[in-house]
């Protein structure tokens, strides 16, 4: 397997200091991890963030995006658990950003302990926001997520970086808003979910992902970013480059920015359900620097 490693740094100056890391080391934790790796680590910053805590395991805290639910975390809730991690997957109410973080920011007021928050495509707009404020969340991991800047939104996102097939297979569902009016669900097609969502799953899988998919209000697209917890907490990203949601080049963007320890792997926009020893794997080394 070919190793990259880019070791040279950031202009932005970061919340936390760092410290430097000799090549074989940074090339030998790429191995361990088993993926193509492709910015710095932010581990510096996570070793600062966890000064103050226990060196006992994180808790870690799974967010699904649109058109899933929290079974798509199934296999990389057995590999953690199997490594002595407690996870839980709280459901993402899929409403609208703000509603959705606050109510995730809610929920993790309920964890006890530090917390590695993880998300997935859209879920990553959520985690970015709900951590804000939280000192409990010492690392973000990002699994083919969205990190919107303050003021973006995913839809602009996605106008910058062409080349996702997914809108194209959305179908439209109205539903009676609660103070009046309609709002509009998006759903994925069913014959189309396979290869816009997940087309390294087998179809034995994907049939039942569509039909058990749950939509993401429309308006949701539209809604600004108002929270960057990226810009301050440790983030991991885990870039999927066979993704047909959210194009690799607009991944890679965003991660950039993030100042994130970014690696790659050929997967769908699916990754949590097609390759979930490659996310755990992420998901423990940001959960390993927090306590280092």
């Amino acid at each position: 397997m070919e190793i990259q490693v880019n070791t040279k740094a950031t202009s932005r100056p970061r919340p936390f200091r760092s410290r430097s890391v000799s090549a074989p080391a940074a090339v030998a934790g790429v191995v361990a991890l088993g993926l193509t790796a492709v910015t710095s680590a932010p581990a510096a910053k996570a070793q600062s963030a966890a000064s103050a805590t226990k060196s006992t395991k994180p808790t870690v805290v799974l967010v699904h995006g649109a058109f899933a639910d929290s079974s798509s975390w199934n296999g990389v809730i057995t590999r953690l658990r199997h490594e002595g991690y407690l996870v839980v997957a709280p459901a993402n109410p899929l409403r609208g950003l703000a509603s959705d973080s606050d109510y995730l920011k809610s929920y993790l007021k309920t964890v006890q302990g530090p917390i590695v928050l993880v998300g997935h495509s859209y879920g990553g707009s959520v985690i970015s926001a709900a951590a804000v404020g939280n000192p409990e969340v010492r690392a973000l991991v990002y699994v083919a997520a969205f990190l919107p800047d303050k003021g973006e939104t995913i839809a602009e996102l996605g106008d910058k970086f062409p080349g996702a097939t997914l809108p194209a297979a959305f179908a439209p569902v109205p539903y009676p808003l609660p103070g009046g009016g309609t709002g509009t669900d998006l759903y994925v097609q069913k014959d189309a979910f396979h290869d816009a969502f997940a087309a390294d799953v087998p179809t034995s899988i994907t049939d039942l992902m569509a039909v058990t998919q749950r939509p993401l209000a429309a308006s949701a697209f539209d809604d600004k970013a108002t929270k960057t917890a990226w810009k301050t907490i440790p983030s991991w990203d885990l870039i999927t480059t066979k993704n047909n949601a959210i194009a690799p080049a607009e991944q890679r963007y965003m991660a950039k920015r993030a100042h994130a320890y970014t690696a790659e792997v050929k997967s769908s926009h699916a990754a949590p359900v097609s390759h979930p020893a490659e996310v755990s794997r992420l998901i423990e080394r940001a959960a390993r620097a927090t306590t280092e």
